[in-house]
């Protein structure tokens, strides 16, 4: 069903998901930062999102930092909870994280920039480097990148939780990759896999015969000042390292996973700043070409390459969320506004979606439309896709808002536009553009590259 699209179905994970006390500095220097903006038709309202976050804090939900950017210079910044419960070390704004699948980010611009400098390109196979891969005379780097090789995602398979905390030698990570049957015929369809990921990180170092750690160094982190960005090894608290949690009723250890089976699919440690500043100078054109973005950025099916398209309050971003042995984070960054949003966490009960959108709306700060109960009640209703009756969507209002349900457990209000259109956003999928014909009992329904005409039951 195309509805399923909805929230999770964009949570791109590389393991299963396995608080206390802001500090005064940190919400100080969230203030002081903000003033540094200038030219900007929007104007975050920091003392708002400092509240949502705070509230997070006492209720000790979420643990770990967040960050905004404006042009390539960071207008927030602010962090909750413990770096390390156990020594009851406070997490600060320079504290770092595992940002997992964020990873592929990084390592999708050093391929990009690879086939810049002519060590590679897009359409040649990759038998000459996996001979022993299923269809690997068919499958090119372009099908690695935007998840279209047709390569198993070993992450998958229960054995992987045997191994994950032990030391993979390359040889042996390809192995592994080879032991599985292909899932399907390479480009016929995308199937999101960290085995990809895996893969291109080991034809980084042979083409320029550096350790992946090497290469994140020199071409990302030196050239663009990201001075707590790295490829990660055993987790050191001295060095303002975080530990993963994950909760039930209480925070508890999460898994460490060996980076040697991570390597540019979720290897990578950085901060929520360093991550928008990343983002920035990747869309400004400063790491790779504008060409190459327009590659980076085409979706095919689900993916681009090393990214997913966000739309949130009608406006288009790109990026990624990473999630690996209890560190959770996301990250967006809007081009047409040059804004970046990062978040980075080593224990969240799936607050850091309600933290992006909370902190969108509190620096957009669009103007809600009202609409009237009348107008609500022709809209309200359940709608069945005239193409696939098995694809619906069921309305109902409360007071002056439109409710999406979804399933008899979800209930989300929608957005009006005004002209019959509402929105709902998402922090983890595009946003639905819902516009209704009351008079002809239909609704037109858009998602990304989606459009379907829903007819009323």
């Amino acid at each position: 069903m195309k509805n399923l699209l909805i929230l999770a179905a964009f949570i791109t994970t590389l393991l299963p998901p396995c608080s206390e006390g802001s500090t005064k500095e940190n919400i100080t220097q969230s203030t002081s930062t903000q003033n540094a903006i200038t030219k900007n038709e929007y104007s975050l309202n920091s003392s708002k999102l400092d509240s949502k976050i705070e509230a997070l804090d006492k209720s000790g939900e979420f643990m770990g930092s967040v960050a905004l950017s404006y042009n390539g210079k960071v207008i927030y910044t602010n962090a909750i909870g413990f770096a390390d419960i156990e020594t009851q070390k406070k997490a600060t704004i320079n504290t770092k994280y595992r940002i997992g699948s964020i990873s592929k980010t990084f390592t999708a611009v050093l391929v990009l920039k690879a086939i810049e400098e002519n060590k590679i390109t897009l359409e040649q196979t990759i038998e000459a480097y996996f001979p022993t891969i299923a269809n690997a005379n068919k499958i090119t780097i372009e099908n690695l990148l935007n998840h279209r090789s047709g390569i198993f995602n070993f992450t998958s398979d229960k054995a992987f939780s045997d191994y994950v905390t032990e030391y993979k030698t390359r040889k042996e990570m390809v192995a592994i990759i080879s032991s599985y049957k292909s899932d399907f015929d390479p480009n016929s369809k995308g199937a999101y896999s960290n085995s990809n990921y895996i893969l291109l990180s080991i034809i980084l170092e042979k083409v320029y015969g550096s350790s992946f750690k090497e290469l994140i160094t020199e071409k990302l982190s030196t050239p663009f000042n990201l001075k707590n960005t790295y490829y990660g090894g055993k987790i050191n608290i001295k060095d303002n390292e975080s530990n993963p949690y994950k909760r039930s009723t209480e925070w508890t250890p999460g898994i460490e996973a060996n980076t040697s089976i991570l390597i540019g699919a979720g290897g990578i440690v950085s901060t929520p700043t360093d991550v928008t500043i990343f983002m920035d100078a990747l869309f400004s054109e400063k790491i790779i070409s504008a060409q190459s973005i327009e590659k980076m950025t085409s979706i095919t099916g689900s993916f681009g390459m090393g990214v997913s398209r966000y739309s949130m309050h009608e406006r288009e971003s790109f990026g990624h969320t990473g999630s690996v042995g209890g560190f959770e984070s996301m990250a967006m960054y809007f081009p047409n506004e040059k804004l970046g949003i990062a978040v980075t966490s080593n224990g969240d009960t799936n607050k850091k979606h309600e933290i992006i959108s909370d902190a969108l709306k509190f620096y957009f700060n669009d103007r809600l439309k009202e609409v009237s109960v009348e107008s609500l009640k022709k809209y309200a209703g359940a709608y069945t896709s005239v193409e696939d009756e098995e694809d619906n969507f069921t309305f109902t209002h409360e007071k002056n808002e439109l409710i999406l349900e979804i399933g008899g457990e979800y209930r989300e209000a929608l957005i009006y536009k005004g002209d019959h259109k509402f929105l709902f956003d998402q922090a983890y999928a595009e946003s639905f553009t819902f516009i209704f014909s009351p008079d002809k009992d239909e609704l037109w329904v858009k998602q990304g590259n989606y459009e379907g005409i829903f007819k009323k039951d």
